[in-house]
């Protein structure tokens, strides 16, 4: 029987999950996990989250699952994950140990705007736990202990103290393992998250160029929506991985089909336009004579 994936699942889902009150959408929380998880051992269901998690393990145990990778972890390690992939974990032992979930509206408001830019290993796909050496841990361990307590205050400045304390967490996690990262060269060898926008963006240029498709789906929200991902997450991490923005990527597969259908069938400058998505004929002139400074009809008539 295959397995029930939960896609689309927000912190308020986690809590609902867990048994949590919740009353409104939440961008940040730290929750300890023997308290969340009485019950030991405990299996997580499968989900597709739309938020960061940051997990750090004093003493205890267990594997997570991320899309078709298994991590074994221990005591005194951490590891973090991203919104968009598959994910579950087993805890096999879990005495001391906490869990950060935060969105990147969170992160934008209260971290950094460009996010991103400033934490590009923010992106990377497939990360293993680190373990930490004791004096590491220990410097780890404090943070996530002021973060926890600065949570449970009803500070005026709540968010951005959080903000803040989570800064450093980010630039030390930077400092010791990350300094090097390069997310062009990750989403050249093994982003799955690019392989899989790649895949999709030719599936519905096919689709043009066979006459299959029922409804033009080749907007930033639909490669998105398709890929469970928020459009702006799929977009930085197209952008930081690729160097080209999701929209640079379907313009310039846009253009080439555009210019196929052009130079091989019969279809009109205007059905053309529709089934490439322009609400209106006039758009798509526009938009091919900036890629190309030619009008649609004249291209045609210089390549027949």
């Amino acid at each position: 029987m295959p397995v029930e994936i939960i896609v689309h699942h927000t912190i308020s889902d986690l809590y609902k999950t867990l048994g949590l009150p919740c009353e409104n959408e939440i961008d940040f929380t730290i929750l300890s996990i023997p308290d969340i998880h009485p019950q030991i051992p405990f299996q997580s269901p499968v989900l597709r989250a739309d938020y960061f998690s940051f997990i750090l393990t004093k003493d205890g145990s267990g594997i997570y699952f991320l899309d078709d990778n298994k991590f074994p972890f221990g005591p005194e390690s951490i590891y973090f994950t991203n919104p968009g992939h598959i994910k579950s974990y087993e805890l096999h032992d879990a005495k001391e140990a906490y869990i950060i979930t935060l969105t990147e509206n969170f992160l934008r408001e209260n971290v950094h705007p460009d996010i991103f830019g400033e934490f590009p290993f923010l992106l990377a796909e497939i990360v293993p736990p680190k373990e930490l050496s004791q004096n590491n841990f220990q410097e780890f361990d404090t943070l996530y202990k002021q973060l926890l307590n600065e949570f449970n205050n009803d500070s005026e400045y709540k968010n951005k103290i959080l903000g803040n304390l989570f800064g450093v967490l980010l630039l030390k996690i930077k400092e010791k393992f990350w300094l090097n990262y390069n997310p062009i060269e990750e989403g050249n060898r093994n982003s799955q998250i690019v392989k899989s926008f790649k895949q999709l963006l030719e599936s519905e240029f096919r689709k043009v160029l066979k006459n299959e498709q029922n409804e033009t789906k080749l907007r930033v929200q639909d490669f998105a929506e398709s890929l469970n991902m928020h459009p702006n997450y799929l977009n930085s991490v197209i952008k930081s991985k690729t160097g080209r923005t999701v929209n640079e990527w379907i313009s310039k597969r846009t253009l080439s089909v555009a210019k196929s259908l052009l130079m091989s069938t019969p279809y009109s400058s205007k059905e053309i336009a529709y089934k490439l998505g322009f609400s209106e004929p006039t758009h798509f002139s526009r938009f091919f004579k900036k890629h190309t400074q030619l009008s649609p009809g004249s291209f045609r008539k210089s390549n027949q």
